[in-house]
């Protein structure tokens, strides 16, 4: 999928598409969560790791598949449903999975960080291999087989998925939760702490749908080759992935609300000043520090998350969690793009820094986690 988010708005712009319809070409990427989440959360509870994932690795050689015969912009619209579907999918199957493995606060922190630094790597194979395949793979950069042979590459890469998970021992709920009487998703709102939570996940993953969606943006306006826009969207993902090696090292030390608090007041400065970078190299810095501070704070979220939920509602709430950040990821590319379209994408860049600084107060008011869950 992060292959597919940046090519397919290179694509859109080759051919001629305003940043507004980039913008809504990239929120298709979220609309199928948005919808289908919470029964894939329920669905996942009750079959585990493997159903959810062959459905997902399926949908998604599909979806890529699709825009490699017919590079159009129709197309390539269905192409971002079905990837960002399978991976919705498949990213509650996986961290539900890894959440029962793990048997305390401690070593939830521990696991999701280390699951982390799958996502990361991806982030930086998908848009890297991408970028030059575009470049490099046609008879000119960035002709319209280049664009193919990068959506038949990444068709290809979600088939290693189902190799990797085919031996794997799946993990059940305990029996006796199982008959419980169902409940609403929503009453898992009741929560104020699921409810700030909630929030802080919102606003970290729009900082990574502003990084998503301007940085093609600008490297286009910029006249930028796919490969430069590849490689800086790799930066931030090899950043990523390296804080999170480091990570469960970290967390020893450090707890989950302090680790939070500190990269959204970090992710405000740096976007203060991402947009007025002058080179491909400065931008990359941007980027580099940017994956750093923002690669910390999914996998504190997701072990908060795991303390405050019933062992038997895991996949349910991830289901809530990703409905969520996506119902605002449908409109948020869209907003981008328009602003981008009337005010330049620096405004874009000022704006969301400035509200992920002012939420950086709930996520100091995450710290009550600890104290609530330790006695259980």
């Amino acid at each position: 999928m992060a292959g597919m988010r940046m090519a397919t708005p290179l694509l859109a712009l080759k051919q001629g598409y305003s940043p507004l319809a980039v913008g809504a070409l990239l929120a298709l990427f979220a609309l199928t969560q948005v919808f289908f989440a919470l029964p894939a959360g329920r669905y996942v509870d009750r079959e585990g790791l493997k159903k959810p994932l062959l459905i997902s690795v399926t949908l998604s050689c599909l979806g890529a598949s699709l825009s490699a015969l017919w590079p159009v912009f129709p197309v390539l619209c269905l192409s971002a449903l079905a990837t960002g579907g399978a991976t919705g999918m498949a990213v509650i199957a996986l961290q539900r999975h890894v959440g029962r493995m793990a048997q305390n606060p401690a070593e939830l922190r521990v696991a999701f960080s280390w699951l982390s630094i799958g996502p990361a790597i991806s982030n930086f194979l998908g848009p890297v291999l991408a970028g030059l395949l575009i470049d490099y793979a046609g008879p000119e950069p960035a002709h319209i087989s280049g664009f193919q042979w990068a959506f038949w590459m990444l068709a290809a890469l979600p088939l290693s998925t189902w190799f990797w998970v085919r031996s794997v021992t799946e993990l059940h709920a305990p029996q006796a939760e199982n008959h419980q009487t169902p409940r609403r998703a929503l009453d898992l709102l009741a929560e104020p702490m699921m409810r700030r939570l909630l929030a802080v996940n919102w606003l970290l993953s729009s900082c990574w749908d502003v990084h998503t969606f301007v940085v093609p943006v600008l490297g286009h306006e910029r006249g930028y080759s796919a490969s430069v826009v590849g490689t800086i969207l790799g930066s931030f993902a090899v950043a990523a992935a390296f804080i999170r090696v480091c990570l469960p090292f970290i967390s020893r030390h450090v707890k989950e609300f302090q680790i939070i608090t500190g990269s959204m007041a970090c992710t405000a400065v740096l976007f203060g000043v991402y947009p007025l970078m002058p080179s491909p190299w400065a931008m990359g810095l941007c980027s580099i520090l940017l994956g750093l501070v923002l690669g910390t704070a999914q996998p504190m979220i997701m072990s908060t998350l795991h303390q405050i939920t019933p062992p038997h509602r895991h996949g349910e709430a991830l289901g809530l969690r990703l409905m969520s950040i996506n119902a605002s990821s449908v409109l948020m590319p869209m907003l981008f793009g328009a602003a981008g379209a009337m005010a330049g994408v620096a405004p874009v860049f000022w704006v969301v820094g400035s509200v992920v600084g002012w939420g950086s107060h709930m996520a100091w008011r995450l710290r009550p986690v600890e104290q609530k869950s330790a006695p259980h």
